[in-house]
């Protein structure tokens, strides 16, 4: 689970509904200073258990490098509305989605999918990538996540189809004790990370979660695709073994960044180098073939 580093928007940034063909979406929209050369925009898509405000800290210095960067909830995740239908969190379903929130951004997207995320929006350029300027997969690898953490999903998807969201979360809570101590989160973010599990739609955290255990290898697939990509994880990652995510950007022939000092969520534990890696990347970027 992603823990922002904190949670108030910066000055730049609002929090809105994005309108789309496929309904609304809860969104943190930073935007750079009148000042500041457009130089385009980002849509960052979260990962499992995750939100928009995994990406915070990534919005002020996104936005001072002049890029729009537009952080969303997904279909049921967080403050997005969605259905109580496992159905409705198919793979293809949240692709779709990505691509219609890209139209509402207005195309000539830089993309960003962070883990689970990493694999939607891998989905979504598969499905077609015109909207996109460049694809940049984060703590994500190849196909299915690592087989402990298939165990430990595999596991919470089972209480989660048994239990309320409530006894699903004290559960955590009780086995993650040492560790949560051993972070000293702050108070103001204990209450976030609670608040954002129970608007959590359960069964969008069911069907995302087996997709995690299950998900193929589509590296052959992407590399296809006439799409500028960037790899980037932190120097550890307990979802996918860091020489697993080197050997698919290899095979992408993608931009690889490693970012020293992160695990999982280099956007939430080394913000500052990370937002300096995308806008060095998408600086760089070429206009997509594909458009």
């Amino acid at each position: 689970m992603s823990r922002p580093p904190f949670l108030a928007l910066p000055p730049c940034a609002e929090a809105y509904l994005l309108t789309t063909a496929r309904g609304e979406f809860a969104v943190h929209d930073a935007r750079p200073a009148p000042a500041t050369p457009a130089r385009g925009t980002a849509l960052l898509v979260p990962g499992f258990t995750g939100s928009k405000e995994d990406f915070i800290a990534l919005l002020e210095p996104l936005a001072a490098a002049g890029f729009r960067a537009v952080a969303v909830d997904g279909r049921g995740q967080h403050e997005s509305p969605g259905p109580r239908d496992e159905a409705a969190y198919a793979q293809d379903e949240l692709a779709r989605d990505v691509l219609a929130q890209a139209a509402a951004l207005g195309g000539d997207v830089h993309l960003l999918g962070h883990s689970l995320g990493g694999l939607i929006t891998r989905a979504a350029v598969l499905s077609d990538a015109s909207p996109f300027r460049s694809l940049t997969v984060m703590s994500s690898g190849p196909g299915a996540i690592s087989a402990s953490q298939q165990a430990r999903t595999q596991l919470l998807v089972q209480a989660l189809g048994l239990l309320d969201m409530e006894s699903v979360w004290r559960e955590m809570q009780r086995e993650g004790a040492e560790a949560a101590a051993a972070l000293d989160t702050p108070a103001e973010l204990t209450e976030f990370l609670h608040r954002r599990w129970l608007l959590t739609v359960p069964e969008q955290l069911m069907a995302t979660g087996a997709q995690l255990t299950a998900e193929p290898d589509r590296t052959a697939e992407l590399a296809g695709v006439p799409l500028a990509k960037h790899v980037v994880s932190g120097e550890l990652d307990y979802a996918w073994p860091v020489p697993e995510i080197d050997a698919m950007a290899e095979k992408l022939s993608a931009v690889r960044t490693v970012i020293r000092g992160a695990g999982h969520s280099p956007n939430a534990e080394q913000p500052a180098a990370t937002a300096e890696a995308l806008v060095r990347f998408w600086n760089d970027a070429p206009r997509n073939d594909a458009a």
